[in-house]
């Protein structure tokens, strides 16, 4: 059943309904006053006057409410009848596209920069002054190669010290070797003396032995000597203590010694090749790059000085648009076109970080192809499903502002325009999926909806 307002109430606005009631009352409001008595007389005739009955100021607002909501519903109804809001367009300015089937691609086309495979960053190790740049920015380096000199005065400096400390720790060692093998010369000098008295003594006394068993010689003699003998042997026995003690308390010291002197090697070692670090040198084969140090520029500890990048790789970076974050995945298949071929890539790296609503992501070729240069270029495409039968509609700017949740879509004498409720899936750069809501040969207005957002209809003329 179709259904016609009066065409006095076609395109009227709530704002519009509000102001013609408030109008109606105001000419209601002026017609009483017209009609009301000018005064009223203080003299009993005019007691004798009919006294008209008053309208209430309460139920005067009550007729106007019920007015304006009369107006409302009017409007209200108006509206749903026809169709919801509705604007007038100029055919000529918007863009209608068809309904279609095919084959969707699913890829998305970036714009990749060429950035060496690996990268190895020159850092001075110590600070220090530069003295000698031997090679220029983008030269082509091998491992080893001395590429410019620093000095550091504080850093000699220091080896000079801890060579002076070293010195020092192994003369404390050698006056200690000597004094152990000083003493133990004495002790052995001392035993030897000892054993000789010992010997000496044990002789003697088996020789008073024999006199006194044919009474030449008296006991005390003998007892004398024994007493001796006792003596030395318990001589023999401290001196050989003592040895022991001090020797050991000796290696003791002596090991203390090689150990603090090991330190002090190991410190001086560490100086020393600190000191041989002001010698710069590439530490793999590649090209330099920034490299722009200067004569008598002061470089600080940890400071960059270039970097050496891999002449014979590279990769494809990339960014994309944190809509595909969650469609994007290691070991996808790419193609970059260079030089009239296509070059096979993989993504071999994912960059969590999102930055202005991208991220990055680094791409590897199958076959390093030649040509390449650093910064160049590339026009690629990244897969990132299979290619399926479906329907179609061509990528537009409307999809902005409906988020794919709803389109316009063009009646069949092109007169108008009907806002419905569609279900879009993935988009490339040339179509949308369409899962639910439209059908083949239908026509879908495609440009901009800024202006229609609020709108449920576009009348179409020109």
């Amino acid at each position: 059943m179709n259904w016609h307002a009066p065409c006095y109430l076609q395109g009227y606005s709530q704002q519009r309904i509000h102001r013609e009631a408030f109008v109606k009352v105001d000419k209601i409001r002026k017609i009483r006053e017209a009609n009301q008595p000018s005064g009223m007389g203080i003299s009993g005739q005019a007691m004798d006057r009919r006294v008209e009955k008053k309208i209430s100021y309460g139920r005067f607002a009550l007729y106007v409410a019920g007015g304006v909501a009369l107006l409302v519903f009017a409007w209200w109804f108006v509206d749903a009848v026809m169709g919801g809001r509705s604007l007038s367009v100029n055919a000529q300015r918007i863009t209608v596209s068809t309904v279609t089937t095919g084959t969707f691609e699913d890829f998305i086309p970036l714009r990749g920069r060429l950035v060496p495979r690996s990268t190895v960053f020159l850092d001075a190790i110590e600070g220090g002054r530069v003295e000698q740049i031997l090679v220029e920015d983008g030269t082509t380096v091998e491992a080893g190669d001395m590429i410019a000199v620093l000095s550091n005065t504080n850093l000699q400096l220091e080896v000079l010290g801890r060579e002076a400390a070293v010195t020092e720790q192994l003369n404390n060692m050698r006056t200690i070797e000597l004094q152990l093998e000083q003493n133990r010369l004495s002790h052995k000098r001392n035993l030897v003396e000892i054993d000789y008295q010992i010997t000496r003594l044990s002789r003697e006394i088996n020789r008073q032995r024999e006199l006194i068993s044919k009474n030449l010689v008296s006991q005390s003699t003998i007892d004398q000597l024994e007493d001796e003998l006792t003596y030395y042997q318990n001589r023999r026995e401290v001196t050989l203590e003592s040895q022991a003690t001090d020797a050991r308390m000796q290696e003791q010291q002596l090991q203390q010694l090689r150990d603090a002197g090991d330190q002090l090697q190991a410190g001086l070692k560490f100086a020393r090749k600190n000191l041989d670090d002001l010698s710069v040198r590439a530490p793999v084969a590649g090209k330099l790059s920034g490299f722009n140090i200067e004569i008598g520029q002061s470089i600080a500890r940890g400071g960059r000085l270039g970097q050496i990048d891999d002449p014979d790789g590279y990769k494809l970076n990339a960014r994309i648009d944190e809509y595909y974050l969650g469609r994007v995945d290691l070991q996808q298949v790419a193609t970059a076109e260079h030089n009239g071929r296509d070059l096979d890539l993989r993504v071999s790296k994912i960059y969590p970080q999102v930055n202005e609503g991208q991220f990055e992501v680094d791409m590897i070729f199958a076959e390093q192809p030649d040509g390449l240069r650093r910064g160049q270029t590339l026009q690629t495409r990244l897969t990132l499903g299979d290619n399926t039968d479906a329907t179609l509609i061509p990528n537009g700017a409307f999809y902005q502002e409906t988020g794919g949740n709803w389109v316009f879509v063009v009646a069949p004498d092109g007169n108008e325009a009907v806002k419905r409720s569609v279900r879009l899936g993935r988009r490339n750069t040339k179509f949308i999926e369409v899962l639910d809501g439209l059908e083949p040969g239908e026509k879908v207005i495609t440009s901009p909806y800024t202006s229609y957002v609020g709108m449920d209809r576009l009348n179409l003329g020109e």
